[in-house]
């Protein structure tokens, strides 16, 4: 039994806090390259309606669930589970969002990391008269070598590590407080900037013109995984900010709240990048290169080009840094309740295992280039392990034990919290974590293993 004293547990100090902190957790890299480029390549605004219903058909009460089961417990993950379900192994869902918690900030904050080489190049004028092949090669320079990967990887989990010291409220609630408006701000003035080029409508047309002849079985999975991925369920992140949610905040809104930031802020990503791409005349299937490649390529022909390129890796950091906060507390969440240590220590050994972990998949292509399981380096093992089992896996119990195991009144009491609220909602909500959900994340998961194939 934990000798953690719950009294002195820590929350945050308000709803804005905590749909800043929980929009924080979702929005992240993937918002900026990856969903926009999906948007593009599979029949633009017939993919947006796709995955908005999806978002609200079983992302919304997904997210909705995970928050219950936070709250409800006001414990971390394996402690949640051990609580609503003593002496049954349903904690073991738990200790899969830690393990899955351990793999993502490890190759995620390897990641984050190039985004501070590239805003130290456009403080340089590193990209100043480079083509697209001189960039490619700077790129793959940069990565296959070992010594700047490891540093900015240090230094991101070092500023990771120094916000989620200052605690729940003073830490994650304070910074995403300020870091959440400057991303929205960073993001519109690029969008304005894109839209006033040349030739910027083509880029609109391809992000939200519907082409429903696109739409196949294949697309709507990729929706699927990418609004379950966006959305940070399945890992434990949540059920542990759900578990600092004060007991008068209405889950269900705050769940709305969330997704329609996280879903603005992709689309907001799209209309900063496509138009830019289209207006000079650059392939928009560019995917993983589009970042670190062909962006940089195009801001050097802008007016101001550097100014915005700098713009733009601040804000990928920023996007970085408010989802890596929430998966380093998920480990130290865990490691104060279950194993009874002090914030301070939890955090030292959390970040101290992180180093060994993250620098290894940040010299992926470096040093332990040669360094492989299944075929695959360090970096790609714990990416596809994350993305295709422990999230999907987990999101599916998850769902299976609300809906099918955790009483049910137990749940529709926590969301109309003690009754104060009305929740008409509550049957269609019970339907889809029961039936429409875990069919849901079964396909993405069968899909990721390569099992299922439309």
């Amino acid at each position: 039994m934990s000798g953690f004293d719950f009294s002195k547990r820590d929350s945050f100090g308000s709803r804005m806090g905590v749909i800043m902190a929980a929009a924080g957790s979702a929005v992240g890299l993937g918002n900026i390259w990856r969903f926009p480029y999906i948007l593009g390549e599979n029949g633009g605004g017939a993919f947006l309606i796709v995955y908005l219903v999806i978002i609200f058909s079983i992302g919304i009460p997904v997210m909705m669930s995970e928050l219950v089961i936070g709250r409800r417990s006001q414990r971390n993950p394996v402690g949640a589970f051990k609580t609503l379900s003593p002496r049954k192994p349903w904690y073991m869902v738990g200790m899969m969002g830690i393990v899955a918690a351990f793999m993502i900030l490890a190759f995620y904050t390897a990641v984050a990391g190039w985004t501070l080489e590239y805003i130290y190049q456009t403080l340089i004028g590193g990209f100043v008269g480079k083509s697209t092949d001189e960039l490619t090669a700077m790129f793959d320079s940069f990565r296959n070598e070992s010594l700047r990967p490891a540093l900015w990887f240090s230094v991101f989990m070092l500023a990771t590590s120094a916000i989620v010291l200052g605690g729940v409220r003073k830490g994650i609630e304070m910074s995403t407080k300020i870091m959440m408006p400057l991303l929205f701000v960073i993001l519109i003035v690029m969008c304005i900037k894109s839209l006033t080029l040349p030739g910027a409508a083509k880029g609109l047309t391809f992000l939200f013109k519907p082409d429903f002849s696109k739409i196949t079985g294949e697309t709507i999975l990729m929706a699927l995984g990418q609004a379950f991925f966006s959305l940070s369920i399945g890992m434990g992140t949540l059920i542990t900010y759900g578990s600092y949610i004060q007991k008068d905040n209405n889950l269900a809104s705050t769940s709305v709240q969330v997704s329609l930031i996280d879903t603005l802020v992709a689309v907001l990503a799209g209309v900063a990048i496509f138009p830019a791409v289209f207006a000079f005349g650059i392939s928009p299937s560019s995917g993983e290169a589009l970042t670190f490649i062909v962006l940089p390529g195009i801001f050097q022909q802008m007016t101001g080009g550097m100014i915005f390129a700098f713009a733009f890796f601040v804000l990928l950091a920023i996007a970085a840094l408010t989802s890596t906060i929430s998966v380093l507390e998920v480990i130290v969440a865990y490691f104060s309740e279950q194993l009874n240590m002090s914030r301070r220590t939890a955090i030292i050994i959390a970040t101290a295992s992180m180093f060994i972990l993250g620098i290894s998949a940040s010299l992926s292509w470096g040093m332990m280039r040669d360094v492989k399981l299944f075929g695959l380096n360090i970096f790609d093992l714990f990416n596809y392990t994350t993305a295709n089992i422990l999230l999907p896996l987990g999101g599916l119990l998850i769902v299976a034990f609300l809906g099918w195991f955790f009483p049910g009144r137990e749940s529709k009491d926590e969301l109309s919290n003690g009754g104060t609220l009305r929740v008409r909602y509550y049957r269609l909500y019970r339907f889809a974590i029961r039936f429409i959900a875990p069919v849901a994340i079964a396909l993405v998961f069968l899909n990721g293993l390569g099992l299922l194939k439309f």
